[in-house]
């Protein structure tokens, strides 16, 4: 039988992910890796969870293994609206923050509707988009605001040029996956107001919101403007990625499609993980952890820092994020990370190539680094090995 004959015309939008090829080619505890988001397992509260779980099958019994709402279990959403000061009818929870990006886009994109995002930008959202079809412009970061806001306004000229309509920009402001960076407060004003103008929406993605190591928090894009901006949030980096659990803030009119698509999906976010998550957030267990997994990142992150300050040849410069999970690395013009993956993977250290989380397919000189996943002491082996074999290429 010839397959290919049977698959949909969406298939030919798929790609695979060369993070997860990189998970199926070698053992991440055997190498040097930088190459995932994974937070580390030293976060996660087990004892607490155990607790917990306890707890939750000792109020709830067989409820907590039965089919449950579509919105999510009230005891969750009432937590989470009271944690983010929003009303509970706007709160959605969904199997994970990605099924928000992928839920998002499936019931307000059509084929070659036009999705505005950063350049780079989010790998994940990226695979979302073009298994939609979407026709992806990515806008680079500009420190200087006034070149910021002209680079969008000459974009979304061009998108009406082609005939083209605006759906919603996606954007990653706080600690962005892949960079690091964040918007300032002007940045976040001045692209909702161009939403506002424009009368597109905003996805904004925000799992890492809550892991800042330094600077003051800054109000969220959806604080901005409520009924211009989809806020999405996800237990997974501030929790435990295992339980697979987001949510999203949103207009509730946006809210119901994305209740009525999530019915053909999933019919309801896991359950039992709802429960125990409602009562970690609520008994405060949630926000003594986050305290423990902040000082730990701090940690790790002023340690590569001042590694890569130490060992990285001349002409490597990388962000400094105020916190998340992530920094990139940018080398020299005429460096193809790509090419150079092969020789870093044998010798033992893994990244993720920049060009990937550019929708244009740019920034072939950068790489991605987490600092998340492993111990000190491998972030220290794995710097200095990867110095060393990038200088040889240099």
């Amino acid at each position: 039988m010839k397959y290919t004959e049977k698959f949909s015309e969406d298939v030919g939008s798929f790609f695979r992910s060369p993070v997860r090829e990189i998970f199926k080619r070698v053992d991440l505890n055997a190498i040097y890796s930088f190459a995932g988001g994974y937070p580390s397992a030293d976060t996660f509260p087990l004892e607490a969870i155990q607790q917990t779980i306890a707890e939750v099958i000792a109020k709830y019994g067989a409820k907590a293994f039965q089919y449950g709402a579509t919105q999510g279990v009230p005891e969750l959403r009432d937590a989470v609206a009271k944690r983010y000061g929003v009303p509970v009818e706007r709160v959605q929870i969904t199997s994970s923050s990605q099924q928000g990006i992928d839920v998002c886009t499936r019931v307000l994109v059509n084929p070659g509707d036009v999705i505005l995002t950063s350049s780079p930008s989010y790998l994940g959202a990226l695979q979302s988009f073009r298994s939609y079809r979407a026709d992806i412009r990515g806008v680079a970061h500009n420190d200087n605001i006034e070149e910021f806001q002209a680079a969008y306004e000459q974009m979304i000229a061009q998108v009406s040029e082609d005939g083209k309509k605006i759906k919603f920009l996606y954007m990653i402001p706080d600690f962005q996956n892949p960079s690091g960076e964040s918007l300032t407060l002007e940045e976040r004003k001045m692209l909702v107001a161009l939403a506002e103008k424009y009368d597109f929406l905003i996805v904004e993605d925000s799992p890492y919101r809550e892991l800042r190591y330094e600077g003051e928090h800054i109000p969220t894009m959806y604080s901005l403007s409520p009924d211009h901006v989809i806020h999405l949030g996800s237990f997974s980096k501030i929790f435990a990625p295992g339980f697979r659990l987001g949510w999203a803030i949103a207009h509730p009119d946006i809210l119901d499609k994305i209740y009525v698509c999530k019915q053909s999906l999933d019919l309801c976010p896991p359950i039992l993980d709802q429960y125990v998550a409602a009562e970690f957030l609520s008994s405060g267990r949630l926000d003594e952890n986050l305290k423990k997994s902040v000082a730990l990142y701090k940690g790790k992150r002023d340690l590569l820092l001042s590694l890569l300050n130490e060992h990285m040849p001349q002409g490597v410069k990388w962000t400094h994020p105020e916190g998340g999970l992530f920094l990139f690395l940018t080398m020299p013009e005429g460096f193809e990370a790509v090419k150079f993956y092969d020789k870093s993977l044998d010798a033992g250290v893994a990244y993720v190539a920049g060009e990937f989380f550019h929708p244009d397919g740019n920034g072939k000189n950068t790489m991605r680094l987490n600092f998340s996943f492993m111990t000190e002491e491998k972030i220290r082996a794995g710097i200095k090995l990867l110095a060393e074999i990038l200088q040889t290429e240099l």
